[in-house]
Parts: C-alpha cells; structure tokens; sequence
C-alpha cells in the first residue's frame, strides 16, 4: 500500500536479476509443492465421499478449480468471495467436529503455552511441527496478499494510506489466526478422538475418516471431515494458481494471460500427483503430503527475510518503513524459521547416517 508495489515487485527493484529469479524459482517450488498437496488432499476427499478412485480424482481436480476461477472471472472481489465461502466451510465443519468431540479445554491450553522440548529434539515432531508451519504460513501467500491490497481504490494522502494498511494487516492476522486454528483443531480432533480411545495408530486420512464415525457413534463426523478437506483443497489451490501469476510478473516481469498461467499451475502439480499414485498407490499419499508441507516451510525463509528488508527500507516504504522494535521482532522471527528448517535437515541427515 505505502509503496504502491507488492512484494515480488519490490523484490525486483532491491535485488539483482539473478537473485530475482532465483527468489521467483523458489517461490513456483513453493506453489508446486502447495498445489500438490491440495489436489491429492481433494482427491482422498472425493474418494471417501463419492468412492472415486485416487487417480481419477487428482484427474478431476485439474479442473474444478480452474471452473471455480472462471466463475470468478478476472475480478479480485468474486474470487475473494469464493475463497471466503470456501473458508466458512472448513472453519463451521471443525467447529461441529470439536462439538462432536468435547475436546478438554485445560489440556489444549496447556499444550498451546507450554511447548515440549521434543519439538525440537525430536525428528518426527520437527518434522511435523515444520510441515504445519508451512501449512499455516504459505510463503507464496506473502506475495498474493500483497498484491490483492493493489486491486483497492485507496487515495494516495497520508491518513488514507495509513488506515489502509492497517485493515490490511487486520484481515493478514485473521487469515493467519483462522488458519492455525483450523490446523489446531486438526491436531486436538486427532488427539481427543483416537489417542483418548486407545488408537494411536491413525495416521492417515483414509483411516481417520473411517474411525472417526466408529470411535464418535456418529456418521456426519467422517463426512464434515471430508467435507473440510475438500474445501480446504479447492482454496488453497485458488490462492496458488493467482500467486503463481503474481510472483511470475512480480520477479520476473512476464506477462502472460490469466487462464494460460492457471493452466501451467495446474498440470505442475498434476503430473506428480499421478505418478506417485500410479506407482505407489495410497501409500505414498500421506508421506507426499507431510512432505510437501516442509517443503513449504523450507521455502518460507524464501520470502520472510526479503519481506522484513524491503519493509524496512525508508525510501521504499515512504514514510511507513518498520520501526526498530518492528524490525527486531521481524528478524528474530526470520531466523528462527530458518534455524528450525536447518535443525530439521541436520537431524534428518543423523537419523539417515
């Protein structure tokens, strides 16, 4: 908003042209990798719904998105709308699910505020911790949501800009807070469902749909779950495929038509998801989502450093660079990110050795 750029814009002016690409390349393998999970989360969705078979429900998701966008047509605000849509699904089907569930209260509050040390000891909790950091904090939505604030008709004088970015950080921290509760519910549905019932065994979405509905006596528990993921799929998808556009323009300043960059997102995440269903079969559906995830969290440093420099550069931000406190906390949190990322890859190499 200060600098009328979003933040693959900005990175092309601070940087050189090598560096700018290779920012644009790590930015796609972020999209990719979302993507990828997204369409394979739709298609287990559209099995365990309708019985589909796993191939032909990542066919099908090719396309449903691109059917959702076109609905949308080149209009930020219709898109916004079906996105918003998408969101109340999710947010009211694991607000039922923890009605069904009675989670206890003192329990998840106790775990939110008092972290284990196995976080970051322990491979397999790092590792999951990073996929839900990743899942949570999308780094190619840093670049998407700083240009969706440039389709607004805000007026260039002080006080306009100033109340504009602050609604604009208002509807950041309520898409960030919406997303991690929604993947808090997902952990503690798990936690106060089967571990309380003795299944610590569940571990993928084909077995905790049908468990769900046997452990809680009640059928719409499995199908709200399903429900959740497909919507969670169809807008996460919709956020890729228009962050792809964006940061190809942004980083790179290539321009091409709307639906013919839809089209190239779309298949990059298709060809993978049916190759590894082709030759693994369900099986490999629940390691290529966790891993898809820390991919995206690897990717997260990406665009936090550059995010915490660019906004602190006065010249840049014209009056509205971070102030030091700002800048501080912005920091620290970049290399925080960046250090459990590198933990997670030195302790997977250990565990390899």
């Amino acid at each position: 908003v200060a600098a009328q750029l979003d933040l693959a814009q900005a990175c092309r002016l601070h940087f050189s042209r090598p560096v700018s690409i290779f920012m644009w390349i790590t930015a796609e393998i972020a999209i990719a990798a979302c993507d990828l999970a997204e369409v394979v989360g739709s298609a287990i969705a559209l099995k365990l719904l309708f019985g589909l078979p796993l191939i032909w429900g990542v066919v099908l998701t090719a396309f449903d998105v691109l059917i959702l966008l076109a609905l949308g047509g080149n209009k930020m605000r219709n898109i916004e709308a079906i996105v918003l849509a998408l969101m109340a699904v999710i947010f009211v089907c694991f607000a039922v699910e923890m009605y069904f569930v009675q989670p206890d209260g003192w329990l998840m509050l106790q775990g939110a505020l008092v972290p284990s040390p196995q976080l970051v000891t322990d491979q397999k909790m790092l590792l999951l911790s990073i996929g839900i950091l990743g899942a949570t904090v999308m780094p190619h939505n840093l670049y998407l949501h700083s240009s969706i604030v440039q389709t607004r008709d805000i007026p260039t004088d002080t006080h306009s800009v100033r109340r504009s970015i602050f609604l604009a950080t208002v509807d950041s921290n309520l898409s960030l807070s919406l997303a991690f509760l929604v993947n808090m519910a997902i952990l503690v549905l798990a936690a106060a469902t089967f571990h309380r019932a003795g299944h610590p065994e569940v571990a993928d979405i084909d077995q905790a749909y049908i468990m769900l509905a046997r452990i809680l006596g009640n059928k719409m528990a499995s199908v709200l779950f399903a429900v959740a993921l497909l919507a969670s799929g169809q807008q996460s998808t919709i956020t890729g495929t228009l962050a792809g556009q964006i940061v190809m323009e942004g980083f790179v300043d290539w321009k091409i038509s709307a639906w013919k960059r839809r089209l190239i997102t779309r298949f990059t995440a298709i060809f993978p998801a049916i190759c590894v269903v082709a030759v693994l079969g369900d099986a490999g559906v629940t390691p290529l989502l966790i891993g898809s995830q820390v991919v995206l969290s690897l990717q997260l440093s990406f665009a936090v450093f550059p995010l915490v420099y660019v906004t602190s550069q006065e010249g840049t931000m014209k009056g509205f660079a971070n102030c030091g406190a700002t800048q501080f906390v912005g920091w620290v949190i970049a290399i925080a990110i960046a250090a459990l990322n590198t933990l997670l890859i030195v302790l997977t190499f250990q565990g390899g050795a």
